[in-house]
């Protein structure tokens, strides 16, 4: 089976929906600051659950915040 990436730009959402803290979004979504830190690195794939609060949260489409990439 072929390895993908999952890509995100949660980090651009989070700035452009007024400047939320990492900290004050990862709350809002139920994560620690830490866990958000990784997903915005790319370094940590969320659950579906997390994946959905952040698309709420950011009054983004889920796949505008993420993508895979081959």
């Amino acid at each position: 089976m072929k390895d993908f990436t999952v890509r995100n730009k949660i980090k651009i959402a989070r700035i452009e929906k007024g400047g939320l803290t990492q900290g004050e979004f990862a709350k809002l979504v139920g994560v620690t600051r830490q866990t958000m830190n990784l997903i915005e690195a790319q370094k940590y794939n969320p659950t579906i659950r997390v994946c959905l609060l952040i698309s709420k949260y950011l009054e983004r489409p889920l796949d505008e915040l993420f993508w895979i990439e081959d």
